[in-house]
Parts: structure tokens; C-alpha cells; sequence
């Protein structure tokens, strides 16, 4: 078992001094509980796909390619056509 020095602020040192008073428990099994506690919390936080951080981005408006990527030759064919038109 580890020990550990902890540099507490006084408003964090009063919330640890009321937990203990209202659970019954000492500094040490409190501190402990809120570690896990704080484990839980960040296991349920869902983590964003790929797709979902993408979805969320803003990259304004499209329609720049001519077609899809996977018909390029087609692309290419129309982008040569379009410029030798002028």
C-alpha cells in the first residue's frame, strides 16, 4: 500500500471534513471511494468514434469534385473537357 501526500485547498478540506462526519468513514476510505467513484464517471463518459467527431465538424459547403473518388478517370475526362471548352 502506497502512501500519498495530498496539498488540499481549505473549501476542499472542509467538503472531505463533512464527508467524513456524515458517512462515518476516515479521510483515507473517503478519498479512496471518490477515486473510484471518479473511475466509474469516466468509464460511462461515452468516447467519440471516428465518424462521430467527423459528423461534428464544420467544413462548409461541398461540391468541389466532379465525381467520386472511385470513378476518377470519368473525373479526370470532364475536368480535361471542361478546361479545353474555353
Amino acid at each position: 500500500m502506497a502512501t500519498r501526500t495530498v496539498r488540499l485547498d481549505d473549501e476542499t478540506e472542509e467538503i472531505l471534513e463533512e464527508l467524513r462526519r456524515k458517512t462515518g468513514m476516515s479521510v483515507s476510505d473517503v478519498l479512496k471511494e471518490g477515486v473510484r467513484a471518479l473511475r466509474e464517471e469516466n468509464s460511462r463518459r461515452a468516447i467519440p468514434t471516428p465518424f462521430e467527431v467527423y459528423r461534428e465538424l464544420d467544413l462548409g459547403p461541398g461540391g468541389y469534385a466532379t465525381s467520386p473518388s472511385t470513378d476518377v478517370r470519368r473525373g479526370v475526362r470532364e475536368a480535361i473537357r471542361k478546361k479545353l471548352r474555353r
